[in-house]
């Protein structure tokens, strides 16, 4: 990026390090990956640092699916140790999951910035509605669906998560609890499901991303290596943090708190999209 100075560099940097901390403690706690606080917090600390508007949300959805490669591998091996992973479900889902991983990351590199802003604010907005306002059942039951039903759930999980740069687990949290799973099962399930998402995501927005002027340096594509580098010690390391909050926090509190974050974050997208 043309112009950028040191102090913006160091900014950035500072950004990365309280994004990781953050993102790293809600990875394990709520399974969303650390996208939900690293893709707004980079998107503002690239917009003040003069970044071309237009890029600012694909270079954050983009790095932050980097992180969570690595973030989703630590928070989902603590979750697996506490047997809070359905490995059936996971085994159905993935390959759908996978197919809209691509679809959505292909679009993401591709259309303008602010469509990915809104697709972000929107969904962000109906999940933490949905996590706050509906009372999850005591005794959850998962329901039983076919599988042209799950293909469906998991290629639309995995293309809105591959357009937010999160986990999976905005989507698919709420979602397999609203299908009776457990809130804990729910999050260990959906933090695995992150690997998924971060590894093909990150590498489509890698290329799509090449030869694009204006972006920062240390960038591959749409991927910034600085800030990934900054954050994936963090993450990786405050998960277990998550991990350990997850399963020692009752289920309507996590519910509550997974939805305040969504809902902060949201409010704060759209009034950077329409001022815009």
């Amino acid at each position: 990026m043309e112009g950028i100075t040191t102090a913006a560099l160091i900014e950035l940097a500072a950004v990365a390090i309280g994004a990781g901390v953050a993102g790293g403690i809600l990875a394990g706690l709520l399974g969303v990956g650390g996208g939900i606080v690293i893709v707004p917090a980079l998107y503002f600390a690239l917009t003040l640092a003069g970044m071309d508007p237009e890029l600012t949300m694909k270079v954050a959805v983009g790095t932050s699916l980097a992180t969570i490669v690595f973030t989703s591998l630590a928070s989902g091996l603590g979750h697996h140790r506490r047997g809070a992973i359905d490995t059936d479900l996971l085994k159905l889902w993935a390959p759908w999951i996978l197919l809209g991983v691509v679809a959505g990351s292909l679009l993401g590199g591709y259309v303008s910035g602010n469509v990915l802003i809104a697709v972000f604010a929107t969904v962000a907005l109906a999940v933490s509605a949905d996590m706050i306002l509906r009372k999850g059942r005591a005794d959850p039951e998962p329901k039983g669906f076919s599988r042209p039903v799950w293909a469906l759930f998991g290629v639309f999980t995995g293309t809105i998560s591959a357009m937010m740069g999160i986990g999976g687990g905005t989507i698919g949290v709420p979602l397999l609890n609203f299908l009776g799973y457990d809130i804990r099962r729910a999050v260990g399930t959906s933090a695995a499901i992150g690997f998924i998402i971060g590894l093909p995501g990150a590498l489509i927005y890698a290329a799509t991303g090449q030869g694009q002027a204006g972006l920062p340096p240390f960038s591959i594509g749409y991927v910034n290596l600085l800030a990934a580098v900054v954050i994936i010690p963090l993450t990786t390391t405050f998960s277990q943090l998550g991990v350990k909050l997850a399963h020692s926090i009752p289920r309507r509190a996590l519910r509550l708190a997974f939805g305040a974050f969504l809902l902060l974050t949201a409010l704060r997208m759209f009034v950077d999209l329409f001022s815009g």
